[in-house]
């Protein structure tokens, strides 16, 4: 059920609380649960973090034309950026000409589009996915990274995993609180409560997008009977 808008409501607890129903069908996916329990080969994980490849790619290229913006610019912090981390696993999994096999689903298309969509005409809608990328990044994304070390043998922390690495950030649980707090501070730039609202759906879209992805990984993926 979904969190009213009222003035006595932190806009991040609006937010987590409006998109929870979104956020759980993502974590529990059939592919990410597969992939979690040690069901699917490496060569899935390889698959799954090339997707992330093409949406992180839309969310950095986007940002720094952001920077300034009143809403967005806060949220845009240089010790979270992935791509170059992205790229280094990437090379890892799939060898120094990684980029040749490159694809998007069309899912992870999709996606990416809307994230360059919103990075290029709406703030509002840009900070929706920034929050529902990187803060799950913060805190589902090591529970990935401890699994995908488990199963695969990665090195901690190494590469591999360097995507769920956050080398800049020495306190996640201190950053996710100042992190809460910028959410929060939305009250006092968007006044429009109809604009709130487009951010909070925004954010269930974003899971729904993300939804789709780890879908069409799982029809890829499929455990044999």
């Amino acid at each position: 059920m979904d969190t009213p808008l009222t003035p006595s409501t932190p806009f991040s607890t609006v937010i987590r609380t409006a998109s929870h129903e979104q956020h759980t069908e993502a974590e529990t996916s059939t592919f990410m649960s597969d992939l979690l329990g040690g069901r699917l080969g490496v060569d899935a994980y390889a698959r799954y973090t090339e997707q992330l490849w093409f949406v992180y790619r839309a969310l950095e290229d986007g940002a720094e034309a952001l920077s300034e913006d009143p809403l967005a610019g806060p949220f845009i912090r240089p010790e979270l950026l992935r791509v170059s981390e992205l790229e280094r696993d990437l090379a890892h999994l799939r060898g120094a000409d990684w980029r040749g096999g490159l694809t998007p689903l069309p899912a992870t298309a999709a996606y990416a589009a809307r994230v360059e969509e919103c990075a290029r005409t709406w703030p509002g809608g840009y900070v929706a996915h920034h929050y529902t990328r990187y803060l799950g990044d913060l805190s589902g994304g090591q529970i990935i990274r401890g699994k995908a070390e488990q199963t695969w043998g990665f090195a901690r922390k190494g590469d591999g995993v360097r995507f769920y690495v956050f080398e800049g950030i020495s306190n996640p649980a201190a950053f996710k609180r100042g992190y809460r707090e910028l959410l929060d501070g939305i009250d006092a730039v968007v006044t429009d409560e109809l604009e709130k609202k487009r951010i909070v759906d925004e954010c269930k879209h974003a899971f729904a997008l993300n939804t789709a992805v780890f879908r069409e990984l799982g029809e890829e993926f499929p455990l044999s009977a």
